[in-house]
């Protein structure tokens, strides 16, 4: 992992895409600097103070060239802005099916944790050929999940769920590094990513204490937190029911519409008052500074879990 490589390798599904782009952009770049910089090398050679070139009859300009230069940089550009929207759209769209990793950036380090239940610290185990899709939020200032063998980089904003995915298809250790400027000890956040074949991978999964998993975890919570006394389907409180409520439309008291999506779970468990649901006051309190970032991760993975369930029956 530590072996010093001009480009690092090329270890997931991405990172062929990725760099294919680069260069190419690299070899147009040095296209254009040889057609402009040589000539003009040439010419302040040729026509120097002094030197006996011909200076008689010079050419007044060409229709061709001047629209060649004009037109034809004006597609390669518009190519190069389809080339990397498309593979953009592809590396921001996440995939289905993919293993869940809740991430905290923190200063100065990155704290993680498996759907299973499994926690890490500057580490990340994995298993080849399967997809892995991380939910981040940070819980001081802005940071950046890089690995450079995977090609994938995202900012940890605060107060912000980001996402970010990769396939690995090689085994072996790879860096993480935070890729923006968060402190004195900022060169200090590195971590690694050890992938491993998919056996190894689920005998490490298993391996140390058992755990419970983060939708067990954030159950306990909603019970312990008081959630489920005014959330529950039984509740005797007039409270928005959350079975069926995950990535479906919610009406909103002000007429508008949003998405349950884990921001705004988010937002309703620390801001219940930024957006009230049409036919409910706003009495929730905030949990704003009584739940840690790992917490309230937990807790929106048992919403999520309840959320995909369908609504209790209303006979």
């Amino acid at each position: 992992m530590d072996q010093f490589r001009l480009f690092p390798p090329q270890a997931s599904t991405t990172s062929h895409e990725v760099d294919a782009l680069f260069f190419a952009l690299t070899l147009i770049s040095l296209f254009f600097i040889a057609v402009i910089f040589l000539p003009i090398i040439f010419f302040s050679v040729k026509y120097r103070r002094g030197s006996p070139a011909d200076r008689s009859n010079p050419r007044s300009g060409s229709f061709l060239i001047e629209s060649g230069w004009t037109i034809g940089p004006i597609f390669l550009s518009l190519g190069l802005f389809a080339w990397g929207a498309v593979a953009y759209f592809r590396i921001e769209r996440r995939p289905e099916n993919a293993i869940d990793v809740e991430v905290v950036g923190r200063q100065w380090m990155w704290k993680l944790q498996h759907a299973e239940g499994k926690r890490e610290i500057n580490e990340l185990h994995v298993p080849l050929n399967s997809t892995v899709a991380m939910t981040m939020t940070s819980q001081d200032v802005i940071h950046s999940f890089f690995i450079p063998a995977f090609r994938v980089k995202q900012d940890v904003v605060p107060g912000k769920y980001t996402g970010e995915w990769f396939k690995p298809t090689r085994t072996g250790e790879y860096h993480i590094f935070c890729a923006q400027y968060c402190g004195t000890q900022h060169s200090r956040m590195i971590g690694r990513v050890v992938v491993m074949e998919p056996a190894a991978y689920e005998r490490w999964l298993k391996s140390g204490e058992p755990t419970e998993s983060i939708v067990q975890t954030g159950e306990r919570l909603f019970r312990d937190r008081g959630c489920s006394g005014c959330h529950a389907p039984n509740s005797q409180f007039h409270a928005p029911l959350l079975q069926g409520l995950y990535r479906n439309p919610v009406p909103l008291a002000n007429g508008t519409m949003v998405t349950a999506d884990d921001q705004y779970l988010r937002d309703s468990i620390l801001q219940p008052g930024k957006q009230i649901t049409a036919g409910y006051q706003n009495i929730m309190p905030s949990f704003a500074g009584h739940l840690s970032e790992e917490e309230i991760m937990q807790l929106i993975a048992y919403l999520k879990y309840i959320g995909n369930q369908p609504p209790p029956s209303q006979e």
